[in-house]
């Protein structure tokens, strides 16, 4: 394929661009990294206190109610300011760029979703300045733990919680609006919902989940801000209330947002792998219509969350039922990105190390999710540390990993510069080996009995949780190569051309980094994705 010439932008914007409001789905992309990430050291910051805490029995470090805002907020930042706006962030700046559109949709509804990001991370940061502390009912925030208010202050650490969560769902409704319409308008002339990358799949899917769950979880938050604020009685068990109806507003968007945070990770092992493995990625469209059904079947899940909640034996049973089918969607996944590498001219690059690592630790929480779906077992573990090890191995052992590939993969197309590989390979060897000692001691802990949200313990966890201590004091250095990477190959690595990767995606088609409109002229899709076994151009240009 015989491009136009397009002039690139410069290879670096002024810093201060990432500090304004623009429109360009590149620069917001960008903008929800950088937030993040920085809402990601904070967060991995509560862990190691948390984890400080309990490389002993004995309450040492910090005092109980301090301890339970640590582990609100740890959870409540890792998930609502680092894995959703990082996968969004990433999804700004590659989904216009992948389906040949100059940008989004709604490109000020897009910044606008973008800015109340910052005012969640300021509500719930600010509330550890509050005279009565921050929330201490964890992320999930149950009743009737979380409409007390002993204090009686109107502003309390609750109050402020309760709103950044409402803020933050209003900004992902936005988010998701504005994504499943550029998707469904936008693709460019000849790319059929069959050649879309798997990429933009899981994106899609991801967003329709988000769309139809998530207004279930804003709602319930705005219901119990009025019981602790406003005197109603939705949640009061004691004034005629059911906190049960708010588990299931909560469960009802907060399991299938587990897809919602993992889809996006599947669509990036699902790029990364066939270009590092020269093969066509196997089963491309079986794996791409999984992505949908996943969405599909992470909406009757939920329930399994409250096995103990009173749950009658034929929820239970069902529930149980349709928890353990997601297994078939996702291992269809596994096989194909097995089948992709099986002897694949494999070159072990930074991407692809965090690829498999993912894709490693994506099984092991499989089967432990698949045994915590059957309902005599979860009886057994629940509300142990059982069910805190299997949440990582997802959230940071799958997810995480994703984003940290991801990073390193579009790197170069977002900077024409490439990061120093040595430093990649040691920051994945510390954070894959950080994880593992981090997460895999709380299954064993888990099923003796050591039960999650405490910061006292019966002395016979203790070795345990030494080596727990330890693994997260080893991940949270594990930062610290990526940081001095990232910075120092922004603005001194070596330029690279516009496809490094020599990959197929029609991203790499452009300018690194991309001019403002992305395409000088809208290209027109003529052949299905992932065509390694082939000498054939992804697209070809329309002449003007």
């Amino acid at each position: 394929m015989t491009h136009q010439p397009i002039a690139s932008v410069p290879l670096h914007r002024p810093w201060h661009d990432y500090l304004k409001f623009s429109t360009d789905h590149k620069v917001i992309g960008i903008q929800y990294l950088l937030m993040s990430f920085c809402f990601f050291l904070v967060a991995g910051l509560l862990a190691m206190i948390i984890r400080a805490e309990l490389l002993t029995p004995q309450l040492d470090v910090v005092d109980r109610s301090l301890y339970n805002g640590l582990f609100t907020l740890h959870g409540t930042i890792m998930i609502f300011l680092w894995i959703f706006p990082a996968n969004v962030g990433l999804a700004n700046y590659l989904i216009p760029l992948m389906i040949g559109a100059r940008d989004v949709a709604f490109p000020v509804l897009n910044a606008i979703a973008f800015w109340l990001m910052p005012v969640v991370g300021v509500l719930l940061i600010g509330s550890f300045f509050l005279p009565t502390g921050t929330a201490q009912a964890g992320w999930w925030s149950y009743p009737p733990v979380s409409i007390q208010n002993p204090s009686g202050n109107f502003i309390n650490g609750e109050f402020l919680w309760l709103l950044a969560v409402a803020t933050s769902g209003i900004s992902s409704i936005m988010g998701g609006v504005n994504f499943v319409t550029t998707v469904w308008k936008l693709r460019a002339p000849g790319l059929t919902l069959l050649k879309m990358p798997v990429y933009v799949w899981t994106i899609l899917s991801a967003q329709i989940l988000q769309l139809f769950c998530l207004p279930a979880l804003t709602g319930g938050a705005v219901m119990l801000l009025f019981d602790l604020s406003f005197g109603t009685t939705f949640f009061d068990p004691f004034n005629q209330g059911n906190p049960i109806i708010y588990q299931h507003l909560f469960w009802f968007y907060s399991h299938p947002a587990v897809y919602v945070m993992a889809l996006p990770a599947f669509g990036v092992f699902s790029e990364i792998l066939p270009v590092f493995a020269r093969k066509p990625l196997f089963g491309y469209k079986t794996v791409a219509i999984s992505s949908f059904l996943i969405a599909i079947q992470g909406t009757f899940v939920w329930v399994h969350h409250m096995f103990t909640s009173a749950t009658p034996n034929w929820m239970r049973m069902f529930f149980m039922a349709s928890t353990m089918l997601i297994a078939v969607p996702t291992g269809i996944k596994v096989l194909a990105w097995t089948a992709t590498v099986w002897r694949g001219s494999l070159r072990l690059k930074t991407p692809m190390l965090f690829c498999l690592g993912g894709i490693l630790m994506f099984l092991f929480a499989g089967i432990t999710g698949i045994m915590l779906a059957s309902a005599p077992f979860d009886l057994h573990v629940n509300n142990t540390y059982f069910v805190v090890g299997h949440f990582h191995y997802v959230v940071f052992g799958t997810v995480t990993m994703a984003i940290y590939g991801a990073i390193y993969f579009w790197f170069p197309k977002m900077t024409g510069r490439m990061y120093n590989e040595a430093w990649g390979k040691l920051h994945f060897a510390l954070t894959f080996i950080g994880a593992n000692l981090n997460f895999f001691p709380m299954h064993p802990i888990g099923l003796q009995g050591m039960l999650r949200r405490i910061s006292s313990y019966d002395p016979e966890y203790t070795a345990w949780n030494v080596v727990a201590s330890l693994g997260a004091f080893l991940l949270g250095m594990s930062t610290l190569p990526f940081i001095a990477n990232m910075v120092a190959s922004a603005f001194q690595g070596r330029r690279v051309g516009n496809n490094p990767w020599n990959s197929l995606g029609l991203e790499w088609t452009t300018p690194s980094p991309p001019p403002e409109e992305n395409f000088e002229v809208i290209p027109t899709i003529t052949v299905e994705p992932y065509g390694y076994d082939r000498p054939v151009d992804l697209t070809t240009e329309v002449t003007p």
